[in-house]
């Protein structure tokens, strides 16, 4: 009988290991989290710049 070894390293059990968890993963759910994590920052996005703005334009007053 012949006997097989098998080597594993780090990469091979990380990939087995993301592969495990996100198996069950709600992809619609993350969608919808993708979303609104953008709206969000295009909205933060938007009160900087305009607050950078203004600040701009009151100190050159």
């Amino acid at each position: 009988m012949k006997e097989t070894q098998t080597s594993s390293d780090s990469t091979s059990n990380m990939f087995l290991t993301g592969t495990i968890l996100l198996a069950n993963l709600d992809y619609s759910g993350l969608a919808d989290y993708a979303l609104k994590a953008l709206v969000g920052g295009v909205i933060w996005m938007a009160f900087k710049v305009t607050g950078d703005y203004i600040s701009e334009r009151l100190k050159k007053k």
